[in-house]
């Protein structure tokens, strides 16, 4: 199962893109609120009602966890104690994780981004941690990190995920669809 966290303030194309993407290629995605109510506003007044709510998921090897960046989405799932420890979870469990924008300053938070080769949103290098960052890439892979530039690389970090999920053939295909 691929889990797509959404904290109040979260970056919408960052969250719908990939979603979008990944269900095109027949992955199963949710939506996992992070907070007390399963319906959040995104960065630009858009509302997305999630499936559940992110402290009722027990990570199983397998599943992906994704963090979408802005600002307001990050911070609020940097403050919330049960979904950093979800994340944390997830990785000792051995579930890959994902993050695009400024999302990936949660997994360095974390120290999960330690060593790894990643690109995030220009001007935010300093929160990575000790991250290897360059952010001259649209996505990048390193092992079971997957990260993104910015809202204009969604579609890429969505077809990059379904990439790493279903094969180059699955992603080709809803490439070829989308006409991108």
């Amino acid at each position: 199962m691929v889990y797509i966290l959404l904290g109040k303030g979260f970056e919408e194309i960052e969250a719908v893109a990939p979603c979008d993407i990944l269900r095109r290629g027949g992955v199963a995605v949710r939506y996992a609120a992070v907070g007390a109510s399963r319906t959040v506003e995104g960065a630009h007044g858009i509302t997305i009602t999630a499936e559940l709510s992110a402290d009722s998921i027990s990570p199983e090897k397998g599943d992906i966890f994704v963090v979408p960046g802005g600002m307001g989405g990050v911070d609020s799932i940097k403050a919330d104690k049960e979904a950093m420890a979800l994340l944390e979870k997830a990785a000792a469990c051995g579930c890959d994780l994902a993050a695009i924008c400024a999302g990936p300053s949660v997994l360095a938070d974390l120290s999960l981004l330690d060593g790894k080769q990643i690109t995030c949103y220009p001007g935010c290098e300093n929160m990575m941690g000790k991250a290897l960052c360059s952010t001259e890439l649209s996505t990048n892979k390193d092992g079971s990190i997957i990260t993104a530039r910015a809202p204009g690389s969604a579609i890429d970090f969505g077809l990059t995920l379904l990439s790493h999920i279903a094969g180059k053939q699955a992603a080709d295909r809803v490439r070829r669809e989308l006409v991108y």
